[in-house]
C-alpha cells in the first residue's frame, strides 16, 4: 500500500543561502525510492508517493539525503494526505474570509501543549491570534507574517526548544492539500 506525503523543508532558498535546487530535490527523492515526486515553489514542498516508511523515518531519511549531496543540516517533517487535510479543515479561525496572507499554519514534528506558550501574553499582541491544533499552530496575522510581532514570540527557541518548526501561509496550506490527494 502506497501513501502521499508532503515534505515540509525549513529554511532552504533563502535570503542566498543554504540553496537547495527544486529539479534536485525532486531527483533526490526519486533516488530514495519515491514515486510520483513532485515539488511546489522553490520554498521547500515537495510531494511524493511512498510505500515503504513512517512520516518520522521518511523525514530523518531524506534529512541524511540532503546533507549527503548538499553539505548541510536541513529539518524536515513528513506528513500525510489525511493529516494535512485535517489540519486545514481543523482552522479554528474562518479561513475563507481571511486573506491567505492573513493565515499560516505552523507545522511541528511533535505535539505541542498550550505549557510551551505560557509565558506570551496573547491579549499584548491583538488583533493577532493563534490556537494550538494537532501537531500545529494556527496565526491570525491581519498585517502579515512580516510585520506579524507575536509570530516571532512564538519561534523564539524557548518556545520551539526540541521541536523542528515551519511555517506556510494559506495558500500553501491548502495547496499540500491537493497536492498529496490520493
Amino acid at each position: 500500500m502506497t501513501t502521499r506525503y508532503a515534505a515540509l523543508l525549513r529554511g532552504i532558498n533563502v535570503g542566498g543561502s543554504r540553496k537547495l535546487p527544486m529539479a534536485e530535490l525532486r531527483s533526490l527523492l526519486a533516488g530514495l525510492g519515491h514515486q510520483d515526486v513532485g515539488t511546489h515553489l522553490q520554498s521547500g514542498q515537495a510531494v511524493f508517493t511512498s510505500g515503504h516508511g513512517d512520516e518520522e523515518s521518511l523525514a530523518a531519511e531524506l534529512a541524511d539525503a540532503i546533507e549527503r549531496r548538499f553539505g548541510f543540516a536541513v529539518d524536515v517533517i513528513v506528513r500525510d494526505h489525511a493529516y494535512l487535510r485535517a489540519v486545514a479543515e481543523a482552522c479554528p479561525f474562518p479561513a475563507a474570509g481571511l486573506a491567505p496572507k492573513q493565515l499560516h499554519v505552523t507545522y511541528y514534528s511533535a505535539p505541542v501543549d498550550a505549557g510551551r506558550f505560557a509565558e506570551i501574553d496573547p491579549a499584548g499582541y491583538l488583533p493577532e491570534e493563534f490556537r494550538l491544533g494537532d501537531r500545529a499552530l494556527y496565526l491570525y496575522a491581519p498585517d502579515g507574517l512580516g510585520r506579524s510581532k507575536l509570530a516571532e514570540a512564538l519561534a523564539r527557541p524557548r518556545v520551539t526548544q526540541g521541536l523542528i518548526a515551519t511555517s506556510r501561509n494559506w495558500n500553501t496550506v491548502r495547496k499540500l492539500v491537493e497536492l498529496t490527494a490520493p
